[in-house]
């Protein structure tokens, strides 16, 4: 039979806790998910992830910084704001990361648009796919429907 697991110390977590931020950034909400089967009772976890925002380890800024930067160059801003969301991000922290990539959001459009179409739509059916696909990125229909009229005037 299968042995109840002992909980970790303080110290152990945070060696976890280094170890998974090592590999990757991570939000406070989701490293706290990940620690938490593995501590003795939430607070050595909220103990250990404190610890680390004051040294610089952990934070929700840069987390939510390289989120966007690598989810913004095939998604627009509202795919992204809805991933950041799910992962704990909220407040001043998700308003900042969307910012940003709403100033850029008609080059990434048209970048994602090339790369996956190239050529403008034959017909109506052909464009309401495409514009589809774009929607579903996360791209918001303004920016879609600016850069089908630049299409059309080419």
């Amino acid at each position: 039979m299968n042995s109840p697991v002992e909980p970790l110390s303080l110290a152990a977590l945070r060696v976890r806790a280094i170890a998974a931020l090592t590999r990757r950034e991570f939000s406070r909400s989701e490293l706290f998910k990940k620690l938490s089967p593995l501590a003795a009772s939430p607070e050595h976890v909220n103990q250990v992830l404190d610890v680390l925002i004051q040294e610089g380890l952990l934070s929700d800024e840069r987390f939510a910084g390289s989120v966007s930067r690598l989810r913004g160059a095939k998604y627009g801003a509202a795919r992204v704001r809805y991933e950041l969301q799910q992962k704990g991000i909220s407040g001043d922290t998700l308003d900042a990361a969307v910012r940003q990539l709403k100033v850029t959001e008609s080059e990434r459009l048209e970048a994602v648009w090339e790369r996956k179409f190239g050529n403008p739509p034959l017909g109506p059916e052909e464009s309401a796919r495409q514009q589809r696909f774009l929607a579903q990125r996360g791209f918001t229909t303004e920016s879609i429907g600016q850069l089908f009229r630049r299409l059309r005037s080419r």
